[in-house]
C-alpha cells in the first residue's frame, strides 16, 4: 500500500499522486486550464481528464522538469494505461456505454 500519511478521518491533506477529473459542461474550461496548471505546479504526477461528452480520456505525466506531457488520449474504444500505476487500465467501451 502508498502512503497514507495524508489521510485523515474526514479528508486527504497533501498532495495526491494521481488526480481523476470528470469534466461537466459547466466547468470545462476551468478543469482543462486552470486545475491542469494548478496540479502541475504542485506535482500531481498523473492527471486523468474524462470527457463524457466526447467519450474521451487523457492523461498526462509528470515529467523530470515538472511539466505535463500527455501520456495518452483515447476516445470512444480501446485501452488506455496508467504510467503511475503498473498494470492499471480502462476499456473506454465499459466506461461510455
Amino acid at each position: 500500500m502508498g502512503d497514507t500519511s495524508g489521510f485523515t478521518d474526514t479528508k486527504y491533506v497533501g498532495v495526491p499522486d494521481m488526480i481523476v477529473e470528470i469534466l461537466s459542461p459547466s466547468n470545462q474550461s476551468h478543469d482543462l486550464i486552470t486545475k491542469l496548471n494548478i496540479y502541475m505546479k504542485y506535482g500531481v504526477k498523473e492527471y486523468w481528464i474524462v470527457n463524457p461528452m466526447l467519450n474521451s480520456i487523457t492523461i498526462y505525466v509528470l515529467t523530470e522538469d515538472d511539466v505535463y506531457e500527455q501520456h495518452a488520449i483515447k476516445t470512444d474504444q480501446g485501452i488506455i494505461t496508467s504510467k503511475l500505476l503498473n498494470g492499471f487500465h480502462l476499456e473506454l467501451e465499459h466506461i461510455f456505454q
